[in-house]
């Protein structure tokens, strides 16, 4: 699967609420990139707001995957809604729960899931939104000589060095922009007639 350059999320948790007709709408934000991130928060939230009338949710991952619960909400009018709010927004590896405490009063199929949008919509614009960057990691072998023409392209391309080694040959591990990988590659085999050795350490890295 082909990753973006850059994605949006909100890495700080939030919660926010309002009422309509007196049910108590309790929206909340959680930065997640797995299933078992959600489940832990989940059933840490289900304790805290044990006497609720529902806990509904949806979440949305880097790699495309949803899902959405309703918990007992007439069909389509929140788990839907929650993540209707999400992609309005472009989030990803965000969760959202919306906690109601029953008013008395029923809202209605239309009014209820217009509630529940309303809810997930507030707390992300009650949070702030970053944009994450697509890094590579890479690992790049090469003889002394060629030392400046190596720190050259890396002030170039933006690289960011997170480790030195100088044995008989120096090696470097950096973090470049994922576009940029093969621009490198193929200006350090132009420089340098092919004299070093470049592997990818990890890709996909958001930061």
């Amino acid at each position: 699967m082909v990753l973006p350059l850059s994605i949006k999320t909100i890495l700080e948790n939030s919660t926010t609420e309002f009422k309509e007709k007196g049910s108590r709408f309790i929206g909340q934000i959680y930065h997640a990139k797995t299933d078992h991130e959600v489940n832990t928060i989940l059933e840490k939230v289900r304790k805290e707001h044990y006497n609720a009338t529902h806990h509904c949710y949806a979440y949305r991952f880097l790699n495309n995957d949803i899902k959405y619960s309703d918990d007992g909400e007439p069909n389509g009018t929140a788990g839907i809604r929650i993540l209707n709010a999400l992609q309005h927004f472009d989030l990803f590896d965000n969760l959202i729960i919306v906690i109601r405490y029953y008013g008395g009063t029923k809202l209605g199929v239309g009014p209820l899931g217009k509630a529940y949008y309303n809810s997930a919509n507030l707390v992300i614009e009650n949070s702030k939104i970053i944009t994450l960057e697509n890094f590579t990691k890479l690992s790049l072998e090469y003889d002394y000589d060629f030392s400046s023409q190596v720190h050259y392209l890396l002030n170039q391309f933006e690289g960011k060095i997170i480790d030195n080694t100088f044995t008989d040959k120096p090696r470097i591990i950096f973090f470049v922009k994922a576009d940029v990988v093969n621009n490198i590659e193929n200006k350090l085999t132009e420089l340098s007639s092919g004299r070093y050795k470049i592997d990818v350490k990890e890709e996909n890295i958001f930061r």
